[in-house]
């Protein structure tokens, strides 16, 4: 058996200041935007520099149902794990754009790490592997 997760669905409000979130406070690479109906995009985001793996799925929520979950798809824990090759750097530039840290930065066993919150106030782990 051959198997990958190949996308994560993140609940948003709007398709265009997500975009904007992800690829110019994030900096990662809008990877496809493509209208499916006048209401609904499929829009995907991965980290700059990523190839293959998983990507974001940026859905905008369509229900007040979906609408209640936006930035708590996770009850409030860290949601997604964001690796870096240099986490000063990255923690620096975050911070720079306006990145809401919940967490300061502290070594851990198994690398360098702290907590950030997105647009929706998902929690991330900024982290950079031991």
């Amino acid at each position: 058996m051959n198997q990958r997760l190949a996308h994560i669905s993140l609940l948003v409000r709007e398709y265009d200041e997500a975009i904007d979130f992800y690829t110019k406070v994030l900096g990662f690479d809008l990877v496809e935007d493509t209208p499916l109906t006048p209401e609904k995009r499929w829009v995907l985001v991965r980290p700059k520099g990523a190839t293959g793996g998983c990507m974001l799925l940026l859905a905008r929520a369509a229900t007040e149902e979906q609408k209640k979950f936006i930035g708590n798809q996770s009850g409030g824990r860290v949601f997604l794990f964001l690796y870096t090759d240099d986490f000063d750097r990255d923690y620096q530039l975050y911070k720079d754009r306006g990145v809401i840290f919940v967490r300061p930065p502290k070594v851990e066993p198994y690398g360098t790490v702290a907590v950030f919150k997105d647009l929706y106030g998902h929690q991330w782990d900024l982290l950079q592997p031991a």
